[in-house]
């Protein structure tokens, strides 16, 4: 009977957890569209349309600098997918 009891409340304890935790998701979705915002803000700066740029060697440097650190960006977005925010 003890490990019954033992079992219902780790149980209990493990859902009642689940309700003070944000989904990982959603804020790997706003860290994204912070990173977009970004970029455009980037483009913006420089007078280019972002989207028309075809690349090759007559895309400036710092429309590749704005690409680079919009990259960066994205991936640090993945640890906000799986760490749960409280």
């Amino acid at each position: 009977m003890a490990k019954l009891s033992i079992f219902v409340f780790v149980t209990i304890l493990f859902l009642i957890s689940l309700n003070n935790v944000s989904a990982g998701p959603i804020t790997y979705a706003l860290c994204q569209t912070a990173c977009n915002v970004g970029w455009c803000t980037c483009y913006g700066t420089l007078g280019l349309t972002a989207g028309a740029a075809t690349g090759g060697a007559a895309l400036p440097a710092a429309a590749i600098a704005c690409n680079v650190a919009q990259g960066v960006c994205m991936a640090s977005c993945a640890a906000s997918f799986f760490c749960p925010v409280p």
